[in-house]
């Protein structure tokens, strides 16, 4: 699956602007079996964004998108049970990463993407995976973090004296500009040697409370920022699409690790194949692109032939009708000729046209 979608996204590549930022995303989704009893590896999760507990794994995905298209590239479903397999196959890999924690595991699926050719910009994530170690770790990759900051007992260095996310509110300053929902902005340090830049915007829904998005690049501007993050939710519509449309954790009911494995690489390249022919057929071309495509179905036409047919059919007009009408037609047809260039003329058959 990751060369296939490798291959798309150069493919892909060619019909972005170089002014457009591409970005990987990276989130994790539910993969439900909650009617399941012996499914292999079967653990119990928590949904963190309902609170309520659901039975299945954790589908880790990492994304590439340029904001007009999104393909997967990579993922790992996680487990909390151990597995018993022979330890030579590549069973055994899959589910020894199973067991490995989501930050860990981010970084892995970068470097496979990374190595396969795929090159990005930016790391966009939400809350539960903007933390320190897995900042620096992709900061070490050459890549920038942009993600949404959770208000917990994370700390900040401001003037060298640790502050909260609240206290780091108090100590931004105003952005100034049109766009009222910005509302601060900062510099800071999450740890040492890890520099940031925090930008606080009005809650959508709850109008006096705020969020805070935290990104490493700290040439972006406010507004820049948010518009980069907001590429993010191109793998919300993502695990949207394959699980109601495509029939992700519905099509099979297996109990196989690896049946469940093969089952979503099958729906993540479906997805694939659809997201290239929907940029094929939605991407916008010049006009003068399209010219060059229809040319090829147009054959040569010499314009002295083209002259040459155009007075035969008027000939040959003029003899089927009447005689009046077609001594006024050959009439009109000789003042015509008359008018043209010399070097036109040596191509016609005036004789022809003669009463």
């Amino acid at each position: 699956m990751t060369s296939l979608s490798s291959d798309t996204v150069q493919r892909v590549e060619t019909l972005t602007s170089v002014t457009r930022t591409s970005v990987f995303i990276v989130d994790d989704s539910m993969f439900e079996r909650n009617r399941s009893k012996a499914v292999e590896l079967l653990a119990r999760f928590k949904d963190h964004a309902t609170g309520a507990y659901y039975k299945g794994f954790r589908m880790l995905t990492l994304g590439w998108s340029d904001g007009h298209t999104f393909l997967p590239l990579d993922f790992a479903l996680l487990t909390g049970i151990h597995p018993e397999i022979d330890k030579r196959s590549s069973g055994y890999k899959r589910r020894k990463e199973a067991l490995l924690s989501a930050p860990h595991l981010v970084s892995e699926l970068l470097d496979r993407a990374i190595a396969s050719g795929v090159s990005a910009t930016y790391v966009l994530m939400d809350s539960w995976f903007t933390h320190a170690p897995l900042i620096g770790r992709v900061v070490e990759r050459g890549l920038h973090v942009i993600g949404m900051v959770k208000n917990d007992n994370k700390r900040y260095l401001v003037h060298g004296k640790p502050v909260d996310l609240k206290g780091l509110y108090r100590s931004a300053t105003q952005v100034q500009g049109k766009q009222r929902n910005i509302l601060r902005q900062i510099h800071t340090e999450l740890v040492p040697g890890i520099p940031v830049v925090v930008v606080f915007v009005r809650h959508r829904s709850k109008k006096n409370e705020w969020l805070a998005i935290l990104s490493t690049d700290l040439t972006l501007t406010a507004p820049e920022i948010i518009q980069i993050y907001a590429l993010r939710w191109d793998i919300e519509v993502f695990f949207k699409c394959t699980k109601s449309l495509l029939r992700l954790q519905k099509e099979f009911q297996g109990r196989s690790y690896d049946l469940l494995i093969s089952h979503t690489t099958i729906v993540f390249s479906r997805y694939i194949l659809l997201a290239w022919q929907h940029r094929q057929s939605t991407d916008q071309r010049t006009l003068g692109g399209l010219f060059y495509l229809l040319c090829d179905e147009v054959g040569t036409l010499d314009w002295a032939v083209a002259l040459q047919q155009l007075v035969e059919l008027m000939n040959e007009i003029a003899n089927q009708v009447g005689k009046k009408l077609s001594a006024m037609i050959k009439s009109q047809l000789q003042h015509w000729i008359a008018a043209l260039p010399n070097y036109i003329k040596a191509y016609l058959p005036i004789s022809g046209c003669e009463s």
